[in-house]
C-alpha cells in the first residue's frame, strides 16, 4: 500500500490523515494545543506547539495504520490561514508567539491607516481590506514590539511565514523559505495582479522584503521533509491555505462554481476564473488556486455564525442536549409559525458589515415553542447564505460575468453543519438551485492531498480529478418562487429591523 501524507494544521489542532491510491481516507491521528489570550482580543499559540503536533500526529498516524514510511509517496500541508510566526533564520527560534488570524490588537492602527487612504491601494492591489485578520499587521507589530526584532530583520537574520512556511521550514531542516500562492495571498503583502511580494506595501508598512518567503504553484516541488524527523526524505509536493483547500478538494474549478464550509461560521468562496474581481460588497478578492504559473480567483464571503446557532440552542437555551437534536426539533415546529432568527451575536458579516447590531427574534406568538426557536435556528443558516451569494453574483454580473447564479452555480457543501438535512434542504429551498454533500466531507485535507498526489505522479489530473468527485446526496428545491420570495422578504425585513444606527453598511 501506497499513501499521501495530508497535514492539516488548524485553529485548536493538527491533524495528519492518510489517503489511499483511491484518495479514500485510510486513518486519522488529532491532537489539540494550548490557546493564549494574553490579553481582550489578543490570540496566540506557541509556534513549537504546532510543530510538535503536526509531527506527533504523523507519527501516530502511520503507527495506527501499521504503515512504514517507505509507504508515504509525498506530502501535502493545508493550515489556518493569516497566522503569523517571526523566527531567527539561525536558531529557528520564534521572536515571539504566532498571532493567531482572529486576533484584533492592530485593529486601531488599522483604522489610521484607513483614515489616511491606504486602503483602495490595499484592496486593487490584494483584493483584501485593511484589517487586523491579514498577516501583514500583526507582522508590523511584532517587528515594532518585540526588542531588537526591527533591527535583527534590517539585518536579514528574521523569517516570516504564515503557518505552512514556518512548517516547511522546521521540516526541511531550514533548507526551505516557502509558501504558495493561496497563503501568500492573504497576508495583505501580496500583489495578486503581479503575482509577487508588493513593494510599496511593505515600504508602506516598513516591512524588510527579505523576510518574506518564496511564493510557489499549489502543486509545486516545496522542500524534502528531512529524514531526521521521519526516518526518511519525503517530498512535500501540495500547499494551500484551508479555505481554498476546500475549494480544491471539492474539485470547483470552473468558474460559478461555489464551496461552502459549515463550521461554527461559515466560508463561502465563489470561483469567478482567470479575471480579478473587486467586489462592491465589501467581499474578499483571493487567489483560489495557482497551476502551472496560471491564476485563478475567487470572491470570499463570511458569515460570523452558522453552526454556533446549535452551540446556542444547547448552551444558551438548553432545549437540546446534541447537535442532532437540533433538526428533531425542528422538524416538529407548527408549519404555521413563521420565526426569524437573526443570529447577530457578534454583528453581521458580508453583505451588511454591522458590528454594532445584536441578535434579534422576530415573529414571536402564543404559540411558538422550542421547535419554533429550533427552526429559525437553522433557516437563518440558509438565510445568512443566500445573502452572501447574492452579493457574490452582483459583484460577477457587474462584470458580465453570469446572469442567474440559480441557473448557471454549483454550491458544494462541507462542515459539520452540512451533515444536517434539515438545514441544506432548506438552504436548496431558499437558493432555487441545487447543493451537493460530497461523500467525502474532510474535503479541506483531500485538498491538498490530491495536490501532492497529482503532483508527484501518483493520482490523476485536475479533469479526472473532477469526473472522480463522488456525490454523496443532491437537495433540490421543493417550494415555489413565490414561497422564496416571500420568505426571503420576511429576512430581509428582519435583518433592516436588526442593523444598528452606526451600521457602516455597504
Amino acid at each position: 500500500m501506497k499513501y499521501i501524507l495530508s497535514i492539516d494544521q488548524g485553529t485548536t489542532s493538527s491533524r495528519a490523515i492518510l489517503f489511499n491510491k483511491e484518495m479514500k481516507i485510510e486513518k486519522i491521528s488529532q491532537e489539540e494545543f494550548p490557546q493564549y489570550f494574553p490579553h481582550s482580543g489578543w490570540v496566540e499559540h506557541n509556534p513549537e506547539d504546532l510543530f510538535n503536533t503536526v509531527l506527533n500526529s504523523c507519527k501516530n498516524v502511520l503507527k495506527e495504520a501499521n504503515a512504514k514510511i517507505e509507504d508515504i509517496v509525498s506530502i501535502g500541508i493545508t493550515n489556518q490561514r493569516e497566522t503569523t510566526v517571526v523566527w531567527d533564520k539561525h536558531t529557528g527560534e520564534a521572536v515571539y508567539n504566532a498571532i493567531v488570524w482572529q486576533d484584533r490588537r492592530t485593529s486601531k492602527e488599522c483604522d489610521v491607516f484607513k483614515k489616511a487612504g491606504h486602503e483602495k491601494m490595499i484592496r486593487e492591489k490584494t483584493g483584501l481590506l485593511f484589517d487586523p485578520y491579514f498577516s501583514a499587521m500583526k507582522l508590523k507589530w511584532i517587528l515594532e514590539n518585540v526588542d531588537g526584532a526591527k533591527e535583527k530583520a534590517l539585518n536579514g537574520d528574521l523569517l516570516f511565514g504564515t503557518v505552512d512556511t514556518f512548517l516547511i521550514w522546521k521540516l526541511s531542516n531550514k533548507k526551505s523559505h516557502v509558501t504558495d500562492a493561496t497563503n501568500a495571498a492573504r497576508t495583505m503583502l501580496y500583489n495578486i495582479n503581479a503575482n509577487e511580494w508588493d513593494k510599496e506595501i511593505c515600504t508602506l508598512l516598513d516591512i524588510p522584503m527579505d523576510m518574506l518567503p518564496e511564493v510557489k504553484d499549489c502543486a509545486d516541488d516545496f522542500a524534502n521533509v528531512d529524514k531526521e524527523h521521519l526516518g526518511r526524505e519525503i517530498p512535500i509536493n501540495g500547499v494551500a491555505g484551508d479555505q481554498q483547500s476546500a475549494l480544491i478538494g471539492q474539485a470547483c474549478f470552473e468558474p460559478g462554481m461555489v464551496k461552502s464550509t459549515y463550521g461554527t461560521g461559515c466560508f463561502a468562496i465563489l470561483n469567478i476564473g482567470s479575471n480579478m474581481i473587486l467586489s462592491k460588497n465589501r467581499l474578499l478578492t483571493t487567489i483560489a488556486y495557482r497551476f502551472n504559473g496560471q491564476t485563478t480567483y475567487a470572491l470570499e464571503g463570511s458569515i460570523f455564525i452558522a453552526g454556533a446557532v446549535v452551540q446556542w440552542l444547547r448552551d444558551g437555551l438548553k432545549i437540546i442536549k446534541n447537535a442532532k437534536e437540533a433538526q428533531e426539533l425542528a422538524l416538529k415546529a407548527d408549519p404555521t409559525e413563521q420565526l426569524y432568527f437573526v443570529p447577530a451575536f457578534t454583528g453581521l458579516a458580508a453583505p451588511y458589515w454591522d458590528t454594532h447590531c445584536r441578535g434579534a427574534i422576530y415573529g414571536l406568538t402564543r404559540n411558538t415553542g422550542p421547535e419554533d426557536f429550533a427552526k429559525a435556528a437553522l433557516e437563518s443558516v440558509a438565510y445568512q447564505t443566500k445573502d452572501l451569494l447574492e452579493a457574490m453574483y452582483s459583484d460577477w454580473n457587474n462584470f458580465g460575468e453570469c446572469i442567474d447564479y440559480a441557473k448557471n452555480s454549483v454550491l458544494r457543501i462541507d462542515g459539520g453543519m452540512s451533515a444536517s438535512d434539515y438545514t441544506i434542504q432548506f438552504l436548496s429551498d431558499m437558493l432555487g438551485t441545487s447543493v451537493d454533500r460530497p461523500e467525502i466531507l474532510e474535503t479541506t485535507a483531500l485538498g491538498v492531498a490530491w495536490l501532492a498526489g497529482m503532483k508527484a505522479g501518483f493520482y490523476p489530473s485536475k479533469d479526472e480529478f473532477s469526473k472522480a468527485w463522488k456525490l454523496e446526496k443532491k437537495f433540490k428545491p421543493t417550494i415555489s418562487e413565490e414561497k422564496r420570495y416571500d420568505l426571503y422578504a420576511g429576512w430581509k425585513d428582519a435583518v433592516q429591523r436588526t442593523l444598528s444606527k452606526k451600521s457602516n453598511q455597504i
